[in-house]
């Protein structure tokens, strides 16, 4: 039993040693590849760069996560921040095909603007859903009007003020 344990324990390292040496390659085994997949996702990403102390942005869109972290060290080297006054996050929402833009806002698409309508018939949530607004009979004396709110497509009621 002892020996076969360290058959195997032997094993696990001549494993650990041609993993090692096909790093140093840049070349992995068609089986160790799949481990490595997660890299390539970061590559899909849109990244911006911001400042830690002031969180002003200082480039979006860079695509990659590479490209993303030379784009941060050229930005703190031009602006003389030291290491850790400068980050990049992954930026949310819908990915733009804008790769390689920074600095500055990326304006293509103006979004809807959510929040009651000027007509006050319609409400537009943050994800972008209109939904017809409801006035009740009561009236809001804090607010100065009726309250008000609005059912989505699932059926709940949400208020708005």
């Amino acid at each position: 039993m002892v020996e076969e344990f360290l058959k195997k324990q032997a094993a696990a390292k001549r494993v650990l040693v041609a993993i090692k040496k096909a790093r140093k390659r840049e070349t992995l085994p068609s089986a160790l590849q799949i481990a490595d997949a997660p890299l390539a996702i970061e590559e899909e990403h849109s990244f911006y760069i911001f400042r830690t102390d002031t969180n002003a942005v200082l480039a979006r869109g860079i695509q990659g996560f590479e490209a993303a972290k030379i784009r941060a060290n050229e930005l703190r080297k031009s602006h003389g921040l030291k290491w850790d006054e400068v980050k990049f996050k992954a930026e949310r929402g819908k990915q733009s095909g804008a790769a390689g833009s920074s600095g500055g806002s990326t304006a293509t698409a103006p979004k809807k603007q959510f929040g009651v309508s000027r007509d006050g018939k319609t409400f537009t949530n943050a994800r972008g859903e209109t939904n017809r607004i409801d006035y009740a009979r009561r009236y809001n004396p804090s607010k100065g009007r009726r309250f008000r709110g609005y059912t989505d497509s699932q059926g709940n009621y949400h208020d708005i003020d």
